[in-house]
């Protein structure tokens, strides 16, 4: 049991071409995965009799030589992602009950694609986090843990769940959002591949929003290969959502394979932060000797602006999240604050709010709030609107001298214990977000991949950010990284 749940979405293809397996087996074997894994609280919800139904016809596709790119494939779906009778909850209180009578684009593709819905992930309330700890489900656990120390790791966030089935191998394959890193940050600490595509290449409809101008949906996989399978599934224009750019989606897979001979890669060096641990230092200048050795011209760069990209992030961000979060009123959907005879509207709204969010989403909404009040406004989110386009500039400026990719650290450490830093100080907590909120902020493609170990044998992860609709190339560079990197990819079962 669970051997077949180990497969790579590539790996399942071929199985199920040559017939053999059935997508029957390889679902009902990530299903009783996932159903035997609870320890690590990566699912809110397994969707057994829809995923059978789904696998069952995937077969018949299969058998009528009618498939498509992921008939039978099985995949875990955030919860943030709105599917048709199936509740969605953003990992909040405040959508208790909600089960949208509607599906996202990304989803609605990737079922046509033919894939397997194994179930709904556990992540971070409102995608706002980096630990998977702001969960009205509970924290989720990262099924990696330190040679030296069996206590619970935090797989990251806010796709934390996302990234903790695919490490346990709980299914083939899972999708997540991107709003400062909450895609490449779980994949560092969990030992996967998180990509995060251009602003713009996978629609946001049907996504439960936290930042409008930062949200982007992306795959998390066991490999590179299925990352461009995935992607090419979730990716094309929307005409209901109007940052859906109007072009089709390539077959990212045929961009695999190439050399990469005299692609020029740049290191920033305002990514070498006081602090970094030198294990995290020193896998950056094995990938950089690895990535030059399969023919790559190494390039030292300059992003200026990167210094003040966290606090323009913590502006922005906070910002659209406390607009977008202002439709929670109790009035037409989730849950509903009693109030006391003789209290009127805006009573229920304060309860309700009051007792819907948790801790850090009323923290980033009154920071929201504040930075767009009457007085601050032109003070703070002015200015960091202004600061981001500076941000987006230092890349332009860099990939117009030539540069195909730009290689940093994924994360400042490996995954930290549970609860480690919220305890602490939650401001600490933003700063794991140092390395990838640049991409966020100017909308550009950028990887996570599996780079190494640190001393206790916990996974990190090198990034690679390239040019705007040039997720091809991004990923062609990243699969020779991850080639040249070879090391026990998964975790020993403990759960």
């Amino acid at each position: 049991m669970g051997e077949l749940a180990k497969l790579s979405i590539s790996e399942a293809q071929r199985g199920l071409a040559k017939g053999d397996i059935t997508a029957f087996e390889l679902t009902e074997d990530c299903l009783k995965e996932a159903k035997n894994s609870t320890k690590l609280n990566a699912f809110c919800v397994i969707t057994e009799e829809l995923a059978l139904k789904q696998a069952k016809a995937a077969d018949q596709k299969i058998n009528e030589k009618k498939n498509a790119k992921l008939t039978g494939i099985p995949i875990g779906i955030k919860d943030i992602f709105c599917t048709y009778g199936i509740k969605a909850q953003a990992a909040s209180k405040i959508l208790s009950g909600f089960i949208p009578p509607y599906e996202s684009t990304v989803t609605k593709k990737l079922w046509d694609a033919g894939a397997v819905m194994v179930g709904k992930l556990n992540m971070d309330e409102f995608a706002m986090g980096s630990s998977n700890e702001t969960s009205v489900y509970g924290p989720c656990i990262n099924p990696w843990r330190a040679a030296d120390n069996r206590a619970d790791l935090t797989p990251g966030g806010s796709s934390g769940g996302s990234g903790a089935a695919l490490a346990a191998n709980l299914c083939l394959a899972t999708t997540g959002t991107d709003t400062g890193g909450s895609i490449r940050q779980p994949a560092a600490f969990t030992g996967t591949v998180g990509l995060k595509p251009t602003y713009g290449r996978c629609s946001r409809w049907g996504i439960i929003a936290f930042a409008s101008s930062l949200d982007q949906a992306g795959p998390m996989t066991k490999t590179v290969r299925d990352s461009a399978i995935l992607l090419s599934a979730m990716s094309g224009y929307d005409p209901k959502d109007s940052t859906s750019m109007q072009m089709e989606a390539p077959d990212f897979e045929s961009f695999l394979g190439k050399n990469i001979e005299g692609k020029k890669i740049g290191i920033p060096r305002e990514y070498r932060i006081e602090g970094m641990p030198a294990e995290v230092e020193d896998l950056w200048k094995e990938g950089t000797r690895k990535l030059a050795a399969a023919g790559a011209e190494i390039i030292d760069i300059s992003l200026p602006n990167t210094k003040f990209a966290l606090p323009t992030y913590y502006v922005i961000a906070p910002a659209e999240a406390s607009s977008n979060l202002a439709r929670y009123d109790g009035v037409r959907f989730g849950q509903r604050a009693n109030i006391e005879e003789g209290e009127g509207i805006n009573e229920m709204y304060k309860k309700t709010r009051q007792l819907g969010f948790g801790e850090e989403v009323k923290r980033r909404v009154m920071i929201g709030t504040y930075v767009l009040s009457a007085g601050f406004y032109d003070a703070y989110y002015i200015r960091a609107q202004k600061v981001r386009t500076l941000i987006q500039n230092d890349f332009i400026e860099v990939f117009n001298k030539g540069i195909d990719s730009i290689l940093t650290p994924t994360t400042p450490s490996s995954a930290f214990k549970i609860y480690d830093k919220a305890k602490q100080n939650p401001l600490d907590m933003y700063l794991n977000d140092v390395f990838t909120v640049t991409a966020n902020l100017a909308g550009l493609p950028a990887i996570s991949v599996p780079s190494g170990k640190d001393k206790v044998g916990l996974p990190l992860g090198l990034q690679l950010i390239g040019k705007p609709w040039c997720e091809g190339e991004l990923l062609n560079i990243a699969e020779v990284l991850e080639k040249e990197t070879l090391f026990d990819r998964f975790p020993q079962k403990w759960w």
